[in-house]
């Protein structure tokens, strides 16, 4: 039986072949169409406002699990969901019943329940809420006998031939809704997302950060290097910007005293699409006073390691066939140091732009004129190291250059204290000791404002305002932000991106 295929169980003694399963459904499993004895006025008016269920399906498996093969009790319950399969022999019919928990087969008599002919005419994918006493048949499967049951929902387009799982992507993503009935991996990915999401946020109030939100609409595009969605306030008459980070008014909330602050959101650039981008995803960022980056690495493995044990039971997962251990420590190796490794050259950021640049043309990297030697360690390593680096491994010490928003290094003026921890060849989190000197954030915005002159699209202008804030003063702060969808990727072992997010972007449908 493939994945995602349901188990019809459950006939007059509590067993049905699966594999006669389709053909030997009974008036039901065609969607309503114009000529259906139940035209949509009629089903509006019958369908009640409201039902009053009792239980949900998992509820009762675990509850019942102890009941003796063809043991009834006298306990009445009422359940409700989809009606993802239907058999009927003569006066008795089978269906199971699916909600957001689990299943329960109905077991419906003629003899007992209400309208039994109505009930045997169901659709597949109808909703229905059923009442009834909890039973065992005696093939084992626990069921509830219906007394009474009510349509709820009416499954207009056909389940009939999704039966076996949805196996086209495009179909896939476009019906997300159809999906997740269909294919129960689709469910368990956005259910371990939303685990992820709720671990992280209660484990970051246990060290007492406090979530703040941030707004979306941004007069600057700021907080980080990408292309930014351009929309307008036509009220204000203003260009706006749908934010690209949440970095520079999380440092305003620590400026305004708030020395542990976090948010998780949605972000938004205007970039391409893979199987590891979307255009919108989720970001967590966080800010810490008086902490560098190094507290900053400490602190990402503690969350990744974390929400690992929490939703896979262990820091030791599996991703796409290999072994992935996320148990701390992480190993930490500077950006130079892994250059030379893989690559077999040794550079700097503080060598000559013309000798690195000779060298990162034996790679196939032609540089622009407005490149410093900084840019070209950066594309050196993107273009030989990360994708080599199962990980987890802290790259740590970026170029200065390449690097707008973070503290120079303490002991090396062309480096950065910052890192990204790489994990199975992709970047998980981007972190730095925040920059505070306003005096040396003003040259760096200046500097990438040049940049975005000569039409670098991804280069940050000016905030003038958050200038102004750091007069004010930053302390020594920490900061990180991780990708929720790469690291729910990594956890439900995904390959794409599209499958831990409930609606992804998609091309225009084509009709």
């Amino acid at each position: 039986m493939e994945k995602g295929e349901p188990e019809l169980k459950g006939d007059l003694t509590g067993e049905v072949h699966p594999e006669k399963e389709m053909e030997e459904q009974v008036d039901g499993s065609a969607s309503v169409d114009a000529d259906s004895e139940m035209h949509s006025d009629e089903l509006g008016a019958a369908i009640p406002y409201r039902f009053e269920r009792t239980n949900e399906c998992a509820e009762l498996v675990a509850k019942y699990s102890e009941l003796a093969d063809g043991e009834e009790t006298e306990d009445v319950v009422s359940v409700a969901g989809r009606l993802m399969l239907l058999r009927v022999q003569g006066k008795v019919a089978f269906g199971r019943l699916v909600d957001s928990s689990g299943e329960i087969q109905l077991f419906v008599s003629a003899k007992v329940a209400e309208d039994f002919a109505s009930f045997s005419k169901l659709s597949l994918g109808d909703w229905v809420g059923a009442k009834g006493s909890v039973v065992k048949t005696r093939r084992g499967e626990l069921s509830v006998k219906v007394s009474e049951w009510v349509l709820l929902a009416k499954a207009r387009r056909s389940f009939g031939d999704k039966f076996h799982g949805v196996s086209d992507q495009d179909l896939r993503f476009r019906q997300r809704y159809l999906d997740l009935w269909a294919n129960a991996d689709s469910r368990s990915a956005l259910q371990l997302r939303s685990r992820t999401i709720s671990w992280l946020r209660h484990s970051l109030e246990s060290r007492g950060f406090i979530e703040v939100e941030t707004p979306v609409l941004h007069p600057i595009a700021g907080g980080a290097t990408a292309k930014p969605f351009v929309t307008k306030h036509n009220t204000l008459d203003m260009e706006l910007f749908l934010r690209i980070a949440p970095e520079l008014y999380l440092k305003r909330m620590v400026v305004g005293g708030f020395e542990k602050v976090f948010e998780i959101g949605r972000v938004f650039r205007n970039e391409g699409m893979s199987p590891r981008h979307n255009p919108e995803f989720t970001m967590l960022e966080l800010y810490q006073a008086y902490a560098d980056y190094s507290d900053a690495m400490a602190l990402t493995e503690e969350l990744v390691s974390g929400a690992a044990l929490e939703t896979c039971g262990s820091s030791m997962i599996e991703y796409q066939g290999r072994e992935l251990d996320l148990t701390p420590p992480w190993p930490r190796e500077t950006m130079c140091s892994l250059i030379a490794k893989y690559a077999g050259v040794d550079v700097s950021p503080a060598m000559e732009v013309s000798e690195i640049a000779g060298i990162a043309s034996k790679f196939g990297i032609e540089g622009e004129p407005a490149w410093g030697a900084g840019k070209y360690v950066l594309e050196l390593y993107e273009k030989t190291v990360e994708s080599e680096l199962w990980g987890p491994v802290f790259v740590y010490d970026f170029p200065k250059e390449v690097s707008p928003l973070a503290r120079p290094h303490r002991n090396d003026p062309d480096l950065a204290e910052r890192f990204e921890a790489i994990v199975a060849g992709r970047e998980l989190a981007n972190a730095f000791s925040e920059l505070i000197d306003p005096q040396d954030q003003r040259r760096r915005f200046e500097a990438q404002a040049e940049l975005k002159k000569v039409g670098d699209e991804e280069a940050m202008s000016v905030d003038e305002d958050y200038l102004r804030a750091l007069e004010y003063g930053l302390p020594p702060t920490a900061g990180i932000g991780i990708g929720i969808d790469r690291l729910v990727m990594l956890l439900a072992n995904q390959a794409s991106i599209k499958e831990v997010i409930a609606f992804p972007t998609l091309r225009p449908e084509v009709n």
